[in-house]
Order: C-alpha cells, then structure tokens, then sequence
C-alpha cells in the first residue's frame, strides 16, 4: 500500500508544492523562470513515469529526484507565502520519506525479478546516509539545473563550462546511486543468492541442498574469524546464512582496486526486511531460525529437509 500512497501523494504535488515554487518564481526574468519551471516539471514527471513502473532504475530515480524537491521546496520558502510554502514543505517531505521506505524498494526490487525469483533489497549502509548520499544526490541536482539556469540568465561562458562539466558529474554520480539500487538478496528455485556490486565481484549462491543455517544473526555477535560480513555497517537486525561447507565468495577490496577470494561457511548481509525474508525463505524450504514464544531466535533442527512447520508467506509486494 505504501507504493500507492506516494503516487498519491506524488500526483497531488503540482497543487501542493508547485504554488510555492510559483511564488518564488515570480520575481525571475522570463528566460530563467521557464527553464526552471521546465525543469522541476520534468523531475515531476520523471518521478511519476518511476512510480508508474516499479523497477531498480525507478528507485534510483524516485529516491534522487523527490529530496531534491524537498531542497526547492525550501528555498522557495525563503520568498512564498508562508502558509503556501508550509504545505509545499510538508508535500514534498511526505514524499521523500515514503521514497526513502523498505515497501518501495521491495515494490521496485519485485518489479525486476525473473519468474518465481523474490528479491530482498540491502539496506543502505548508514554512513552513507550520514552525509555522503545527501551531498551525492544535490550533486546530481546541481549538476543537471546550473548549465541551462546559467544560459537563460545570459551568463554564456560559465553556462557553456557549467553544462557539459555539470552532466558528466551528473551522470557519474546517478550511476554511483544506482549501485545502491541492485543490490539484493534474491531466493529462487535453487537456493538464495545475495548480489551486491559494493562488496562482491560476482553473485553468491547458497544452494538448498548446502545451506545448513538461515538466521537472525545476534546483535552483538562473537567473534566470527570464518564469517564474511557483508552488511557495510548495517548491523542492526540483519541476517547470517551458514552452509554445511565452504563456499567461495569473490570480496571486492574497500579500495575498490581488485578483488580478494575468501571461502567461507558464513556469510552476514542485511535485508530491510530480514523478518520477511526468514518468511520466505523458509516457504521455500529452506532451514530457517524459528521466533521463540519470547521473540528469541532459536535454531531449527536440521536433517536436510525444510522445518515442518514452515513461517507464513507474505505476499510480494507490487
């Protein structure tokens, strides 16, 4: 339900948002003030086309272009009337924090899979979210908006220089975003496979036949020298699978600069739903940590068959 309230809310934007704009608009010459509008109408209609087809690339796009909104909507109240720019402020922040949810990256990551695959998007690693992300996607902003706002203002030279330079940054940027979008932990008929270019080389699978342990993994958990952890610091309620042997893992370098093999039984990653995922997982036969009656995690007894009393299934999201 979360995806049809942002298209809600997203379709209302033009009557909440844009009369602020409007205002501060108002007091812009011609050429600047339609550009400008040019813009923000087709980041408008870039959201909507997103939302309209759930898939990675929408993410991407919705998640870059509804902040961005959030920082017009701000500076246009810096000259709207204060009320209009109140309501511009709220839209578009509504807007941004329903964009920012697990449901829509679900809504999106469904809309990619293949036949019977489900895909569990990661979560976002937290460092990027306290600061590198935010500064990245008004980059992004910046970069497409200077060059043309510089040209309509007659400022010919800097807007020659500021518009090739500013969609190259862009589009450098947007794809570095897009990374965040493809990476996921995705079941399918032959076991689970996690696909995360930020940490892994290639895609790994732990088959159904090999994997011994689906779990919650323990907040504070012991040492684990043989565990790969691919959480990126999202270490709040995230998940360990274990397999009966070793599995080769192909570990990018925190240089970005080459690729390290590690094989290992154990791997950490972190789903934004890992509850939803115990649930499917364990639909799909494979071993999985049953909640206790206190809300504990304990493991199921595993005899190389699925438990015999599998979680229930949740519906995937569209």
């Amino acid at each position: 339900m979360t995806i049809w309230f942002l298209r809600f809310t997203w379709i209302t934007l033009p009557f909440t948002a844009a009369p602020s704009v409007a205002d501060a608009l108002a007091g812009w010459s011609d050429s600047p003030r339609i550009v400008a509008s040019v813009l923000l109408w087709s980041a408008w209609g870039i959201g909507l086309v997103a939302l309209l087809a759930p898939r990675p690339l929408a993410l991407t796009a919705i998640r870059t272009v509804a902040p961005l909104l959030v920082v017009v909507s701000a500076l246009a109240a810096l000259s709207a009337t204060p009320w209009v720019a109140a309501v511009a402020i709220v839209a578009t922040l509504v807007s941004a924090t329903l964009a920012a949810s697990p449901q829509i990256a679900l809504a999106c990551a469904a809309g990619s899979a293949y036949g019977t695959e489900l895909r569990h998007p990661l979560k976002v690693p937290p460092a990027l979210m306290m600061g590198p992300l935010p500064l990245t996607v008004l980059l992004v902003g910046a970069g497409i908006a200077s060059g043309p706002l510089l040209l309509a203002d007659g400022s010919f030279i800097a807007g020659a220089i500021a518009a090739p330079l500013g969609f190259v940054v862009a589009g450098f940027l947007a794809r570095s975003l897009h990374t965040l979008s493809r990476r996921w932990a995705i079941l399918v008929p032959a076991g689970l496979v996690i696909v995360d270019p930020m940490t892994l080389a290639d895609p790994v699978l732990f088959t159904l036949e090999d994997t011994k342990l689906v779990e919650i993994a323990p907040r504070v958990p012991p040492p684990e020298p043989e565990a790969v952890d691919l959480r990126l610091g999202a270490v709040l309620t995230s998940v360990a699978i274990e397999a009966n042997e070793a599995v080769p893992i192909a570990r990018v370098l925190s240089n970005r600069r080459g690729i390290r093999i590690v094989t290992t039984p154990r791997a950490l990653f972190a789903p934004v739903r890992p509850h939803q995922l115990l649930e499917h997982a364990a639909a799909r036969r494979l071993p999985v940590a049953r909640s206790g009656a206190e809300g504990t995690w304990s493991p199921v007894e595993i005899s190389g068959q699925a438990p015999t009393t599998a979680l229930p299934t949740t519906r995937d999201p569209s």
